[in-house]
């Protein structure tokens, strides 16, 4: 049986759904979804094998206008996504009306690529809202099949998975057949911290915070892991640590419990938070965390 093998890169604006969208594909979590805006920041790769099929799903940032030097580098995976692209997904809500940049909206319908435009959380909707949202992104977008869909009920889901395979070059596998994801265990660390802190803060101190794993050490029965939980003002780090440290005791038990799932074995974590100032505009920085690696 011929085999296939592609890049299926899922574009939006955020907060579309399109992390429980990927995550729905491949399985598992790998990307992280809460209700806050701009929760995805790097390119993340889930990759979903078959005995005659690779699909490798690519979840992007949300589509937003940059106001500093880390949102242009998360604008900058966008773009990437258009580059390798076999099989493009644009993801919208129902009640959207538009893409938030022009020029990511005229590249997606003149792409000369298969464009399937995603109509999510159709669950909040009527029949009546339904049908004129379909006649409105016919309009906008006429190269694109369009699929309601429910992410989160898995409504369609499935239906949209195999219009992907049938789409699918014929080529090999581009990474192993164990394969889940590009990124390493650190990430999904990094990732599973930054989470808990988007779920537990409020304001400006989730989008000021970085993680960076110092330590990942992994035996037969316990992975032990060290974190650096990166703020930029002294301020931020005295709201993060909490009376006695309580509010910096409660993400690490959740982050634990989560990690515990997710790698199948104990944790024991550690979670320190130091002062990196204005680390969001500092271009060595910004490439130090995974960032403009142009």
């Amino acid at each position: 049986m011929e085999h296939k093998a592609g890049f299926v890169n899922i574009i939006g604006n955020p907060n579309v759904g399109k992390s429980t969208l990927m995550n729905a594909f491949v399985g598992e979590r790998l990307s992280i979804i809460t209700s806050k805006a701009q929760t995805t920041r790097h390119r993340i790769l889930g990759i979903v094998n078959g005995d005659d099929f690779q699909v490798i799903l690519s979840d992007t940032p949300g589509i937003i206008k940059p106001a500093y030097e880390m949102q242009k580098s998360m604008m900058d995976f966008v773009k990437s996504a258009f580059e390798d692209a076999d099989v493009l997904i644009y993801m919208v809500e129902i009640g959207e009306k538009e893409l938030k940049d022009e020029d990511f909206f005229n590249k997606i319908i003149h792409a000369k690529i298969p464009v399937l435009l995603l109509l999510n959380k159709i669950d909040k909707s009527n029949q009546e809202q339904l049908e004129e949202q379909i006649a409105l992104w016919k309009e906008k977008v006429p190269n694109a099949e369009i699929y309601p869909i429910s992410a989160l009920e898995n409504f369609n889901v499935k239906e949209v998975f195999a219009r992907i395979l049938e789409l699918l070059p014929a080529s090999p596998a581009y990474y192993p057949k164990d394969a889940l994801t590009d990124k390493p265990e650190r990430f999904f660390v990094n990732e599973t911290i930054r989470e808990k802190i988007l779920l537990n803060y409020d304001k400006e101190i989730p989008y000021a915070v970085e993680i960076e794993t110092e330590e990942f050490l992994e035996d037969e029965k316990i992975i032990r892991i060290r974190s650096v939980i990166m703020v930029e003002r002294d301020t931020q780090k005295g709201i993060i640590i909490g009376h006695k440290g309580a509010a910096l005791k409660k993400v690490g038990m959740q982050s634990r419990e989560d990690l515990e799932k997710f790698f199948g074995k104990q944790i024991h974590i550690e979670l320190y938070v130091k002062v990196n100032k204005d680390w969001r505009s500092n271009a060595f920085q910004l490439r130090r965390f995974g960032y403009n690696q142009k």
